[in-house]
């Protein structure tokens, strides 16, 4: 029997036991960066007469991988091949397929300093924020496996006599998973494994900032024994080779994890029926946020400031849980903004290779020219109190960029920025700031400090977010404990490391026998 699911816990760098292996993993990871990685389609490995590269945010020469790229040709016979294998592994049972995900759990384990270290070179992580990102991947596997134990068998319904009824959840098919690259193992891992384990073929078109990390997906998937063809690995443009695996009549359903804009053309595109589709395709999307956190005049300031902090700051604001609107309570608002900004002061950014660094480079040239842009934008729209240039070097570094006295309708407090950019905002009173809260088309995450027990309780009610959290940072939402989705146009609420997560990827079948 297997033990109940635990979280993984993350480790603390600042003991020198971790410290070591974790520098010891970043010099061999650097040995091995620059290294080519085909295509896995089936059984082949494809290598295309055009290539694509992954590189370091923190320093732009430097090469993580060389990649294949895919076309659609190549798109078209994965998601061909993939249904050839749907034909078999549909049929394995379930505790057999929750065995690989436990199988490469046990593997991800062991290999958690290594893989950490490959994502603070290719996404510019902190060491903390990589190693919770493996730690998260590795928790999706080991709650899915758990989850599909407990979904597999018959489910119960009312007897009626003379009958034998039975429920099942059966897959659904083949789907395309096209991952994000700020979570580039914890999230591609969740979606993809949840697919897998429940009976369906995958083809993974990852994103093409963090191609590297999901080819060490791969190898640790194909070192658990996964048959070929379960998941095809499809690097390439999204396009091209996105709207082909989102529109071929053969694919089922698709899981993307990204941006608004991407989310609704994936919607859109696959609620049109292609000539020989039988089905009307699912999607599971998770995309944008415009987060807020309240600070009401009975908040614990200390507590809060920290919270902002890590919420607003960590992994340089591109989270889509990210705190990127502050609503401070009138009364405290000046006390309170001069501590965040003397918080956020301290903040050191630069090479994350280097352990001391809190926040690294944003991921590419064209997410600075973006952020830059909004920074601009900014200082029209509010009073800049904090940050608001690149940094020197050649990495792609901002630092932390705060305003204040913003109006709650200016662009930066309603458009999606992605990137160590915070938006303070004045509230009236408590009803002012639910309202401001509430006042965009996002509704992800949301947080509230205070110790006055009836905000507490309206705001439960009333702040419409897929995730809301009481005095506490807004994000690093554990599997299993906080299930994570959000309302409006943050997505279709799949609430991700949830007990209904898997009945996503399955369909109920019902089978009556009469005797």
């Amino acid at each position: 029997m297997l033990p109940p699911f635990k979280n993984e816990p993350v480790v603390n760098f600042n003991e020198e036991v971790h410290r070591q292996r974790m520098l010891e993993a970043l010099r061999k990871v650097e040995s091995e960066l620059g290294r080519e990685y085909p295509l896995i389609i089936g059984c082949d490995r494809i290598n295309t007469p055009e290539t694509f590269i992954s590189i370091n945010p923190a320093r732009p020469a430097q090469v993580v991988g060389r990649f294949a790229k895919a076309t659609p040709e190549l798109a078209d016979k994965a998601v061909r091949v993939a249904y050839d294998t749907f034909r078999t592994w549909s049929r394995v049972p379930y505790d057999e397929r929750a065995r690989y995900l436990l199988k490469a759990a046990a593997i991800m384990r062991r290999r958690i300093y290594e893989l950490s270290a490959w994502m603070v070179y290719e996404v510019s992580k902190s060491w903390v924020e990589a190693y919770a990102d493996v730690a998260e991947a590795i928790d999706f596997m080991e709650f899915y496996a758990r989850e599909m134990m407990r979904l597999g068998p018959p489910q119960p319904v009312v007897d009626y006599p003379g009958e034998e009824n039975e429920l099942r959840y059966i897959p659904l098919g083949v789907g395309a998973v096209i991952p994000p690259w700020n979570f580039p193992l914890a999230i591609l891992t969740g979606m993809t494994t949840a697919a897998v384990v429940t009976g369906n073929t995958v083809v993974l078109k990852p994103a093409s900032a963090a191609p590297t990390i999901a080819a060490k997906f791969m190898e640790i998937m194909q070192e658990a024994s996964l048959p070929a063809g379960v998941i095809n690995f499809l690097p390439g443009p999204g396009s091209s080779v996105g709207d082909v695996l989102v529109t071929h009549p053969l694919t089922r359903f698709i899981a993307f994890t990204g941006s608004k804009e991407v989310g609704l053309r994936i919607h859109e595109l696959s609620a049109k029926p292609q000539p020989g589709q039988i089905w009307l395709k699912r999607t599971i999307l998770e995309m944008g946020g415009k987060d807020c956190i309240i600070i009401d005049e009975d908040a614990d300031l200390e507590s809060a400031v920290e919270g902002v902090n890590w919420s607003a700051f960590g992994f340089q604001g591109q989270k889509c849980s990210a705190c990127s609107r502050l609503v401070i309570h009138e009364a405290v608002y000046d006390r309170f903004l001069e501590m965040v900004v003397e918080r956020a002061k301290r903040n050191t950014v630069g090479d994350p290779v280097d352990g001391n660094n809190f926040m690294g480079a944003v991921i590419d040239e064209s997410a600075l020219r973006k952020i830059t842009g909004y920074i601009e934008i900014g200082k029209t729209e509010g009073r800049l109190v904090l940050g608001g240039e690149r940094l020197p070097g050649e990495g792609y570094f901002l630092p932390p960029t705060i305003f204040a006295d913003v109006d709650p309708n200016a662009r930066i407090a309603q458009e999606e920025i992605f990137g160590p950019v915070l938006a303070v905002i004045k509230a009236r009173d408590f009803d002012h700031a639910l309202e401001i809260a509430n006042g965009t088309e996002y509704g992800l995450t949301g947080g509230v400090y205070s110790n006055n027990r009836r905000h507490l309780e309206r705001a439960r009610h009333e702040f419409h977010v897929g995730n809301l959290y009481f005095n506490r940072k807004i994000t690093g939402a554990l599997v299993g404990v906080q299930p994570f989705g959000g309302f409006n146009m943050s997505g279709t609420d799949s609430k991700a490391g949830g007990s209904d997560y898997l009945l996503l990827f399955m369909q109920a079948k019902s089978i009556s026998e009469r005797w």
